[in-house]
């Protein structure tokens, strides 16, 4: 990876936001030291925290990271407080690592559907046996293991680059018996022209790839079906309200 496209990564952006408001905080503590009135070391935390979400917005990071810019010094300060022994930080980082796994990269975090959209889903569906699904980015494979018991004749698969959400899918999946099936993987690597609809619940970050992609591989007559997320430029074809309140449900036919 070059050095141009490592500092695009949204993590790496975040992390120089950190370091960027520990320097004005820093200077600001020893300013204020001179006079005798230094701040606590929660003030300052809070502070850098603060000053690195005003940077995070400034840049234009997903909304997510202004809390966990926010929180992420007053966290450590209270992780060191506490004296917690070194292993429990690995365990957490191990799981941590499992769970999200390439969101530094892809920008797209766990964002869980509901079952009024999974229904929702279900009734654009083709009636003809054999129709195919796949959902990119399936999480804990809820959406899929839903579609593979309201339809049995349908062919309902998942993909999930991150490792612990993979796992526990197929776990389910096993444990009751559901025909559904989950890949490991990105959903790039796949061709999108396998399958009759295509959901997604990703991020704003990759909704125009994401459309490139279906442009060039869905067949005629084929579905991409977003949750809450647009594309910008592409009207699209329905848009389904799954419950009062809730984000909508966006429908193109190609």
């Amino acid at each position: 990876m070059t050095p141009a496209r490592l500092f695009r990564l949204p993590a790496v952006r975040a992390l120089l936001a950190q370091l960027v408001a520990l320097v004005p905080t820093a200077a600001l503590a020893v300013a204020l030291d001179t006079f005798g009135r230094g701040p606590t070391l929660l003030e300052a935390a809070a502070l850098q925290g603060a000053m690195a979400m005003l940077i995070t917005w400034r840049i234009g990071l997903a909304p997510w990271w202004r809390i966990i810019q926010l929180l992420f010094p007053v966290a450590l300060l209270a992780a060191l407080g506490l004296q917690l022994p070194p292993v429990l930080f690995l365990v957490v980082f191990v799981v941590l690592l499992g769970w999200y796994w390439s969101t530094f990269r892809t920008q797209v975090p766990y964002f869980p559907s509901n079952p009024a959209v999974w229904r929702a889903v279900e009734s654009l569906l083709p009636a003809r046996p054999g129709v195919r699904v796949i959902d990119v980015g399936s999480g804990l494979g809820g959406f899929t293991l839903h579609l593979a018991r309201a339809r049995p004749d349908a062919d309902c698969t998942g993909i999930e680059l991150a490792p612990v959400p993979w796992l526990y899918s197929n776990w389910r999946a096993r444990f009751t018996k559901s025909r559904a099936r989950f890949i490991r993987g990105d959903y790039e690597k796949i061709h999108f022209g396998d399958y009759d609809v295509v959901f997604a619940y990703l991020s704003p970050a990759v909704m125009s790839g994401l459309f490139d992609k279906a442009r060039r591989e869905m067949k005629v007559g084929s579905l991409l079906v977003s949750y809450e997320f647009t594309i910008p430029g592409f009207k699209p074809d329905k848009t389904i309200h799954t419950t009062e309140g809730a984000p909508l449900l966006f429908v193109w036919v190609f």
